[in-house]
């Protein structure tokens, strides 16, 4: 199989090591190419294609494909009925994109801390859960799946469903609290030998251009809704509210003599494009034979290279009963500093390594922070963000590229702890003096 972007880049004699770049090979280009030659490029059936194979990836009963995670996740609570006055429970460690489309739908964002494993603390969970809470939206971080189980514990338990107050006919359908997955991060993910993604009743998944599988922009909508709902008349319904409410898509009005269409109620644009379902069609043919154990192989490389440091705090990946899906590999290192951290970074920039941080904290954003939040209320989602630096993970990364990464990470980090003793060594002779 040839892949682009898998030969080593040096520039003035350093390596140059992008941080996520697409996984661009032929299938995808001949992919691409057989749908601009088809002339159809909007949703049809490329789409209907993917959204098979991610039902199939993910054990869902059914998937829709929209233009974005946010558009799904807007689509899905809206489908609920949430509205203002409800609440939403979510981290306060993640994107910002997980408490945005609760905004969209006029709902208050309740903020939560999040555990060691980074993931939603259910214990901060259940006593953020009021007679408004309409939905809980936790976060598979990096890939790491949230444990589903105490979460559904929680909404299950006989006194958070009594205090559950339904005001639309879905919400009485389900009679309880609905439970939103944001699963951006963590397609085939593991939780229990299952695909995570089951263990909600709505998984919402992320096709942007760094995700595992991408479709450059896109979203996946995993439905999983328990009796007495009908998922495939769920698809259904998704399907015309992706479309403005309009019952026939373009390709069923394109055939002879169906060009009459109704526009049924007030939906949204948001459908996912066939020109983008090829992107998506050609990875994800070989995401577990190929593209997903890679990953996994550059995370356990990167294991065995830190494991010897003190200073290094490993990420969840493999408890044998969750396993992650390796979209990121978030180095933690033990006692650093927000500001050590950035060093270290800029050091790594400079020796052509591209790095990130996953997440700057919500309440830290302009916009939280002007409507109340504070990150003195989450410090586990401060201590996590102040030392954590993603590296690089993908499958075109060299096994020379990721012992490069290991080497000058050590380094950078070794040579900052040494920084910071020389300057406790010299306060103590500095004081001594007096």
């Amino acid at each position: 199989m040839r892949c682009r972007l898998s030969a080593l880049f040096f520039k003035n004699n350093i390596m140059i090591i992008p941080f996520s770049p697409p996984y661009i090979d032929q299938e995808t280009i001949d992919e691409v190419t057989d749908t601009l030659r088809s002339n159809w490029i909007t949703s049809g059936p490329k789409v209907k294609a993917l959204e098979e194979e991610i039902t199939k990836l993910t054990a869902s009963r059914t998937v829709v494909c929209v233009n974005s995670w946010t558009s799904g996740a807007i689509l899905m609570l809206k489908w609920f009925g949430v509205k203002q006055g409800d609440e939403v429970i979510v981290p306060a460690y993640t994107y910002c994109a997980t408490a945005l489309c609760v905004m969209e739908c006029g709902a208050t964002p309740v903020m939560v801390d999040v555990g060691e494993d980074m993931t939603m603390d259910s214990l901060q969970l259940r006593q953020a859960i009021s007679c408004r809470t309409k939905a809980i939206i936790p976060v598979d971080f990096a890939g790491w799946p949230c444990d589903y189980d105490a979460i559904l514990n929680i909404i299950k338990d006989p006194e958070i469903v009594r205090d559950f107050i339904p005001e639309t006919l879905n919400q009485e359908k389900l009679g309880r609290i609905l439970l939103l997955s944001d699963a951006a991060h963590s397609i085939g993910a593991m939780y229990n030998g299952e695909p995570a993604a089951k263990k909600a009743d709505v998984t919402v998944l992320s096709f942007h251009a760094v995700k595992n599988i991408t479709t450059a922009e896109g979203g996946g909508i995993c439905l999983n809704l328990p009796a007495p709902f009908n998922n495939d008349e769920v698809y259904a319904y998704l399907k015309i509210y992706s479309l403005n409410g309009q019952n026939k898509d373009s390709l069923a009005k394109s055939k002879s003599g169906n060009w009459k269409y109704d526009v049924l109620f007030h939906g949204k644009k948001v459908n996912m494009p066939d020109i983008c379902a090829a992107v998506g069609l050609s990875q994800i043919r070989k995401y577990n034979s190929n593209l997903l154990p890679r990953r996994k192989a550059i995370a356990l490389k990167y294991l065995d290279g830190f494991n010897p440091y003190a200073w290094f705090v490993a990420p969840p990946l493999d408890n044998g009963y969750r396993e992650s899906s390796y979209h990121l590999f978030p180095l933690r290192i033990k006692g650093i500093s927000e500001w050590e951290r950035d060093e270290i970074i800029t050091g790594l920039n400079d020796l052509g390594i591209s790095v990130n941080v996953h997440f700057i904290p919500m309440p830290m954003l302009t916009l939280f922070s002007n409507l109340g939040y504070r990150i003195d209320d989450y410090p586990n989602s401060y201590d996590h963000f102040k030392c954590e630096i993603s590296l690089p993970i993908y499958p075109q990364l060299t096994d020379v590229q990721t012992e490069y990464i290991i080497k000058s990470v050590a380094e950078q980090v070794e040579r900052c702890l040494a920084n910071r003793m020389s300057h406790v060594q010299k306060d103590s002779v500095s004081l001594s003096s007096f």
